[in-house]
Formats: structure tokens, sequence, C-alpha cells
């Protein structure tokens, strides 16, 4: 298992920042709550496109493809997904709307994208019966969705969010489930970005403001005990 203690982000922060943020924003992780739901952003078939490879050699070819930093998510995200599974937990999904002509962030679209099936869900992490799809117009997952409504549903208390893009959709989502009370954990190793210098520095920032940035194999193990628990009951 990880050291908890030890980050992806390490590597590209200095030990006058890092001392800054732990002094202004300390940490405490809360672990994931006993009622939580997983949020997947934006797994959908457009951001595998091409294959594992260097991310600036598949995107030249399939636009918006993440190459080896979105595959390299796909085993310890499927072991989330199972472990979230098995405990019970609201499984919902976020994708994009290819017949809209503006994009979720900024950048500018100047026709329809021709996408096929690129928004469809990766086929390891296929919707089951039970599980809910919504799709959105701008990077976060809460505007303009029922989310909220649904999660209330359920009765949640505390949201495990992976997908991609760290620095956009998933950051996006992340600030607004917050704003909205929820308590919301990262699973580090189960969310990806086309670029790794924005993928950090957005963790870094979410897990001193807005979630707890945790190792997967560390919220696997709540997860675990979470489902012992509920078969104990």
């Amino acid at each position: 298992m990880a050291d908890k203690t030890q980050h992806c982000w390490d590597d590209v922060i200095s030990s006058e920042e890092r001392e800054i943020y732990d002094t202004f924003f300390p940490r405490t992780p809360r672990g994931i709550g006993s009622r939580p739901a997983l949020i997947a952003i934006d797994l959908y078939k457009k951001v595998y496109a091409g294959g594992p490879g260097p991310v600036a050699e598949i995107n030249r070819k399939f636009r918006g493809a993440c190459g080896d930093n979105a595959w390299n998510a796909i085993p310890p995200t499927e072991k989330l997904f199972a472990a979230a599974r098995a405990a019970g937990c609201p499984v919902i999904y976020t994708t994009g709307n290819p017949n809209l002509r503006v994009s979720a962030t900024n950048r500018q679209r100047t026709r329809l994208e021709d996408s096929g099936d690129g928004y469809a869900i990766k086929e390891e992490f296929a919707p089951q019966p039970n599980d809910l799809v919504l799709k959105k117009e701008r990077a976060s997952g809460f505007f303009g969705t029922p989310m909220v409504a649904h999660l209330n549903k359920f009765g949640v208390d505390s949201l495990i969010l992976c997908g991609e893009s760290t620095s956009g959709c998933l950051r996006a989502s992340v600030v607004d489930a917050f704003s909205y009370g929820y308590h919301v954990t990262v699973a580090e190793e189960c969310c990806f970005d086309r670029s790794m210098l924005s993928h950090k520095v957005a963790l870094f920032d979410l897990h001193h403001k807005y979630a707890d940035v945790c190792h997967a194999d560390d919220i696997i193990a709540q997860l675990n005990a979470l489902a012992v628990r509920q078969a104990a009951e």
C-alpha cells in the first residue's frame, strides 16, 4: 500500500509552498463517510482513443485523447469500482453531450464534433442497470444536472470522485460538491489529465482546500471495511 504521506505532486511543489499550505490549510483526512457515492467524471471512450502511448503523440491523431495518462489509470479505477459496488455505493457517471456547440471549457468549438460513440463510457467501467449516467453541458457534473437531487434520494453523506480531467471537469465537480456541503475524497491514481503538471498541481490544491486526496488503495481498504460492517448488520 502506498505511503499516505507521499503524493504525486511532491516533485513539483516546493517544500516552502507545502509549508505555507500546511500551515494555512491544515489537513486531516476524514475518511470516506458511512454512506458514500462514487462519482465517475467523464470516463468516456474519446479520452482513451488511440490506445496507450505518449500523450502528445496520441493527441496529434486523436484530439482530446490522454494516452498513457488515461490508460495507466484503468487498473486502479477498476479496483475502485469493484470495491464501491461491493460496499453498495451508488455509482453516478458524467459524460459530455456531443450535440452541443458549446464546450465544457472555454475551448472554442467551430463545428459539432463527430465523436461517434466517443462519449459512451469505456467498456471497463460500463454502467450497470442501477447506475446513473448524467450528460453535462459545462465542466462540473453538478452544473445544470440533477446530481444533487439524486444524491439526496440516495441519502449519501460523502462522495468519492475519479475521472478526468483532473484540472478541468474533475476539479470543477469537486469544488461544486464541496460548495453543496459534501465531504469529498479524490482517488489519486484514478484521475488523470492531458498535462501531468496540471494534474499534480490541481490535486495538491484540491487536497488542501476542497477534498481529501487519498491513494486508491487506502480508499479501497475503507470501502472493504464498510462492506464488512454492512454485512454484519
